[in-house]
């Protein structure tokens, strides 16, 4: 048995190959499909995979998507991931859609972004706002393999979507004609389909922009005008063009929603995609780690394994503590989007900017493992510095990491006075892996959490929890304190501070606040899934090295963890290593 201060064995309960717990958050078909798809990738490793590290890395270095890895998911019909069923697709569960995502990602974030991420972000929009007719032609399109793109930011403006010049205003035939361009959009050239954030009313304010659905086929010859692609360190396959458009006239049914509306819809359909695109990329990381311990089990130094170090085994288990604490947290975010649609403005932005943070940090870490391999951009370890470069759009993408801050920020007055101070708790299913969720409902997605916060309730519950002793219950405390520091902080924020001229200061509270609501996770997550089938899972100890490090991140903790855990954790990336599995909470077996 494992007592709560985590003193088994460091090899103790290792997952082996005989005993696969089948994924802990993925069941039944959902998990089918996944292996499937697993399959059809393959072993990366095979250099004679089509679609392996080898391919991949030639297609980076010739700058092109990789065919082979297109017509894999063509033949896996990726886009109706992206699809609700009613309209004929499998968007049925948020977390789901997560898992399936993150094996793209793992194998080239290139297909990730270009082929898959890239047509999601536009169709949520539409599933969010547009009326019966636009929800059936997206569904339409992508069904049919086909690409959509959305237009949002403008180099001259970045994040600041409120300042967009891009214009669809009224001509004399009743027709909206576009004026503009978009910089930077992700197969624009190839995608059938846009969604198209545009001014749409001369007047000042926050209701003069909307959001287009358009159509390719529906334009004018010659429009709209392809800009040359944008040079990119990362990515490098994907295609990154740009549109203009020269009063090019779309029908005025075009707008998604209610004329005014932009602002609002981007808001509530970046909660879907915020909780989602970071937590796809921890596929990157996912593949990061493999190569790191694949490095350390194979180099002999001084002649010891790498692999023996403490040091190195020091680096690998951070890196596998920060995926799980991802993992974590992505979860809990993709759940409460079913569950919790009224709050998860205020989860999902807060998720964005820690995943990603964590996600960027852990694979520059994972760096130091392969010394002078980590600048070869070929060879055996080749596709670690592949993986990394592509990695750095995770903290940005359609939103930058201090735009979700800056959500965050304005809402945390309101909790500290009210609701930081209500006990009531979040449904047990946003904590149980597995269990069954309703229906995503995008129409009651909310622009703000309205003063709720029951997810950050739930940390006084985990406290009474009589599984929780040791150096995890020493953790949660500290956590409890951070939060109760944070409350009374929060409630002295002058209103200054709650603009975008916020003092650095105001936004680090976002940004502390991000870090517990991770650690709220991560304690849920050991504490409602002690009935699943997987000895790591159950183990306290990976638990203590995530509350460990979020502790170290907020200062409150030396991060020195107990040497123990340390060797638990380590001791897990290995041997997932050499059985293949998985490097996420699901623990799944890989091809190879």
């Amino acid at each position: 048995m494992i007592n709560k201060t985590g003193s088994r064995d460091a090899h103790a309960g290792i997952a082996r190959p005989d005993d696969d717990p089948a994924g802990a958050s993925i069941n039944g078909p959902a998990a089918a499909a996944i292996a499937d798809l697993e399959r059809r990738f393959g072993d990366p490793w095979d250099p004679g995979n089509p679609t392996g590290h080898a391919a991949v890395l030639a297609a980076d270095e010739a700058g092109e998507m990789l065919a082979a890895g297109e017509q894999l998911l063509d033949g896996y019909r990726l886009n109706a991931e992206f699809v609700p069923p009613e309209l004929g697709g499998r968007l049925a569960r948020l977390d789901h859609l997560i898992e399936v995502m993150r094996v793209v990602f793992r194998h080239d974030p290139c297909l990730g972004l270009g082929y898959g991420a890239g047509s999601l972000v536009p169709a949520v929009n539409v599933w969010a706002a547009g009326d019966a007719r636009q929800r059936r032609r997206m569904a339409e399109v992508l069904l049919a393999g086909g690409r959509a793109v959305s237009g949002y930011h403008e180099l001259a403006h970045g994040n600041d979507f409120a300042r967009a010049e891009f214009s669809a205003l009224p001509g004399d035939d009743g027709r909206l004609r576009l004026n503009g361009r978009k910089e930077v959009i992700a197969n624009a050239r190839r995608a059938e389909a846009m969604v198209i954030f545009a001014r749409t009313s001369a007047a000042p304010g926050s209701r003069s922009h909307s959001q287009l659905f358009v159509e390719k086929a529906d334009l004018p010859a010659g429009a709209p005008v392809h800009l040359p692609r944008f040079h990119s360190a990362g990515m490098r396959g994907v295609q990154l063009g740009g549109l203009e458009f020269r009063d090019c006239p779309i029908p005025a049914d075009a707008v998604l929603g209610a004329p005014g509306l932009g602002m609002e819809t981007a808001l509530r359909s970046f909660q879907v995609t915020r909780t989602a695109l970071p937590a796809m990329t921890a596929g990157i990381l996912e593949t990061g780690l493999e190569v790191a311990a694949r490095f350390a089990d194979e180099r002999v130094l001084y002649g010891r394994s790498l692999a023996g170090m403490p040091h190195i085994r020091s680096i690998l288990a951070d890196a596998f503590t920060d995926l799980l604490i991802c993992d974590c947290l992505g979860t809990v975010t993709a759940r409460s989007v079913h569950l919790l649609p009224g709050e998860t403005s205020l989860y999902a932005s807060a998720a964005k900017y820690f995943v990603a943070t964590l996600l960027m940090d852990a694979t520059y870490a994972l760096s130091r493992v392969l010394g002078a391999q980590f600048y070869i951009r070929d060879g055996g370890y080749g596709i670690f510095q592949k993986h990394l470069r592509d990695l750095a759009p995770a903290g940005f993408g359609h939103t930058a990491r201090v735009a979700c801050l800056s959500t965050v920020l304005p809402q945390l007055p309101r909790l500290a006075r009210k609701g930081w101070l209500d006990d009531a708790q979040p449904p047990a299913g946003v904590f149980h892996l597995g269990a069954d969720l309703p229906p995503l409902p995008f129409e009651r997605l909310s622009v703000s959490s309205g003063g709720r916060d029951s997810l950050s309730a739930s940390l006084s519950a985990a406290l009474g929890s009589s599984e929780l002793d040791g150096e995890l219950r020493r953790l949660v405390l500290v956590i409890a304190a951070e939060q109760a520091d944070l409350q009374r902080e929060c409630a002295a924020l002058p209103p200054g501070d709650l603009t975008v001229a916020a003092r650095p200061e105001a936004l680090r509270l976002a940004a502390r606040y991000a870090a517990v609501l991770a650690a709220i996770a991560c304690v849920n997550i050991w504490l409602h899934n002690q009935e699943r089938h997987d000895a790591f899972l159950s183990d306290p100890r990976w638990a203590v090295a995530a509350l460990g490090r979020i502790a170290e991140r907020v200062g409150r903790d030396s991060g020195q963890r107990p040497r123990h855990v340390t060797e638990r954790l380590s001791a897990e990336v290995l041997s997932r290593r050499r059985d293949r599995r998985g490097f996420g909470l699901s623990n799944r077996r890989l091809p190879g």
